[in-house]
């Protein structure tokens, strides 16, 4: 069932326009991202366009762009005249990524230092508040939706144009939660660990930002790599 939150966006979504099309793309996206993570959509389902379509009560325009995402994220496999079918995520993709996310945002915490503002500051400080607030009740998804924002808002800040794109690229957003549920990974420990960030940040110093950054995500990158090797 699709939660109120979810529903509010697809109704908000629905209309003419880019705006319209890429948010509904996104909802798509999300909401078939978080069926493969708890087992509704198994490796091997068929996804099929016009049946997403009718249950999100789009065109199948938007759910075909949902799924060139999710296919160039690795979720989904397509082949000509077979459609679309959910692969298998494995551990050892996942942890390709992190040197090479750890890499970018030590180089987005150094820049980003010198360009915070108050309202920047304050941002990220809500962020983790509402990460601790999510950890308490134990909602992995909401948590790291708020993590994944304080990252971006972070690399956002650097100014550096190229270094978002290859962010972006990354898709972290999804990679994220598959790695904390993977991991089984400790959610009040993930979100006091962006504390010492926001110090650095918060003090203008790019050298503690940068290196607090990089060394947040090879923690992150090696549990993940430990529990690859058990499985």
């Amino acid at each position: 069932m699709e939660s109120n939150d979810t529903n509010t966006l697809i109704q908000s979504s629905k209309g003419d326009g880019t705006i319209q099309r890429t948010m509904l793309r996104e909802v798509i996206r999300q909401r078939i991202v978080e069926r493969i993570l708890d087992g509704t959509y198994m490796p091997g389902t068929r996804l099929v366009e016009s049946a997403i379509a009718r249950e999100f009560g789009t065109s199948q325009g938007p759910v075909r762009e949902a799924l060139r995402d999710l296919a160039g994220m690795r979720f989904i496999e397509s082949e000509p005249h077979r459609g679309s079918r959910v692969r298998e995520v494995s551990l050892a993709e996942l942890v390709q990524v992190y040197p090479v996310r750890a890499a970018l945002e030590e180089v987005a915490g150094r820049e980003a230092a010198s360009r915070m503002s108050e309202e920047t500051i304050g941002s990220l400080s809500s962020e983790l508040e509402e990460m601790h607030r999510a950890a308490e009740s134990g909602d992995a998804h909401t948590q790291l939706v708020h993590d994944v924002r304080f990252h971006q808002i972070i690399v956002e800040a650097s100014g550096n144009q190229i270094l978002i794109e290859m962010w972006n690229s990354l898709r972290v957003e999804a990679r994220t939660l598959i790695s904390a549920i993977k991991s089984g990974s400790d959610l009040k420990l993930i979100a006091e660990m962006h504390r010492p960030i926001l110090h650095g940040l918060q003090i203008g110093d790019g050298e503690v930002a940068g290196r607090e950054m990089r060394q947040h995500i090879e923690f992150f990158g090696d549990l993940v790599a430990r529990v690859s090797k058990t499985v």
